[in-house]
């Protein structure tokens, strides 16, 4: 017969997991004694053999019980005595930890959202997977259009209905849509080309800027981009130019260069004898404002578009649009800025 009160006496005994292993093996393996008992069970009579088996199962499921009960306070033992081992003298000076950074592309987009708050603008978002009629159709890009090409865009369709935004307009629309005029809004976010070389990337960062409403002019649109360059690049004079361009969604349309000199390697924005195209712009064409449900004989405005990275690149001395996607710590620890240097007009903009 099995002793059962010395098998639990030896369980609750037992000094650490592998010796509480031996003794399961031991008490209810398969050469254990209960299981030898259970073998002679086939040599009783019927009901001999019911009392033996509920017997046997009952020392069985107490010694598994007991086991248990054990393993759970050598479980709880062991991390008593770690948490003993781990403690931390809480008056110790704290550990100095490395401070994170914000990225460059993030500093700029919160400079510009700066600067267009202070004159009236706000910011506007939408969804980087657009509808072709919101990303060409609604703003005035002709079927046959490069722009539309698969070498330039990436469609998510072989229908070529859905894909990844080209640019920010879109937003425009959907904002001119789901709204009244007049609108004064920015619109900073990821847009998709299929290009990737030191100066172009095939996920890059672009600002739309639209505002619509009565009696709005080109000689707005100059004012307000000649504030935002002063500002953006924190200077005083600013030598600036319009150059006649072509872009379906605004009529006329004008690319912005501004002057700059090289001074010990460097580019000094504001004045000197050499130019440096920036953005494009102009005034929204007619057909657009259609589109967006917009009266052009009530209401007319002006648009622009601007690179993220590229103002990033030559405000910061930044050479390779690609090291902004490469998650160099150490590139971003040199060109990362304070996470509470907030940028605001009032005290400046950058470091």
């Amino acid at each position: 017969m099995v002793d059962l009160r010395e098998l639990i006496q030896k369980v609750s005994q037992a000094k650490d997991k592998s010796e509480l292993q031996i003794l399961k093996t031991q008490f209810l393996g398969k050469n254990s004694q209960i299981n030898q008992e259970f073998k002679k069970l086939g040599a009783l009579t019927e009901d001999e053999r019911k009392a033996k088996a509920t017997s046997l199962n009952n020392e069985k499921k107490k010694i598994t019980e007991a086991i248990n009960y054990r393993l759970k306070e050598l479980e709880k033992s062991e991390i008593n005595k770690k948490l003993q081992n781990d403690k931390v003298d809480i008056t110790l000076p704290a550990r100095e930890r490395p401070n994170g950074k914000i990225h460059p592309v993030s500093q700029v987009i919160d400079e510009i959202s700066s600067i267009f708050s202070e004159i009236g603008f706000s910011v506007a978002e939408g969804p980087d997977v657009e509808t072709e009629y919101n990303n060409f159709t609604a703003l005035n890009t002709p079927e046959n259009h490069p722009a539309r090409d698969m070498h330039d865009t990436f469609y998510l369709h072989g229908n070529k209905k859905i894909l990844l935004r080209t640019h920010t307009s879109p937003v425009q629309i959907r904002a001119m849509l789901d709204g009244k005029p007049p609108f004064k809004i920015i619109v900073p976010g990821r847009t998709y080309r299929c290009d990737s070389d030191q100066t172009h990337a095939p996920m890059f960062h672009q600002l739309e800027g639209l505002h619509i409403d009565k009696d709005i002019t080109m000689g707005h649109l100059k004012g307000c981009l000649d504030y935002f360059v002063k500002e953006f690049f924190e200077v005083k004079k600013i030598q600036m130019r319009f150059r006649p361009s072509h872009f379906p969604f605004t009529e006329p349309s004008a690319e912005v260069d501004i002057g700059y000199r090289l001074e010990n390697g460097r580019i000094i924005v504001g004045e000197g004898d050499k130019w440096l195209e920036i953005l494009g712009c102009g005034m929204v064409h007619p057909n657009v404002l259609k589109n967006a449900k917009v009266d052009p004989k009530k209401f007319q405005g002006f648009a622009f578009g601007m690179g993220i990275d590229r103002l990033a690149m030559l405000k910061y001395g930044i050479n390779d649009l690609r090291s902004f996607f490469e998650a160099d710590f150490r590139w971003l620890n040199y060109f990362g800025f304070d996470p509470l240097d907030v940028p605001t007009s009032y005290r400046g903009l950058s470091r």
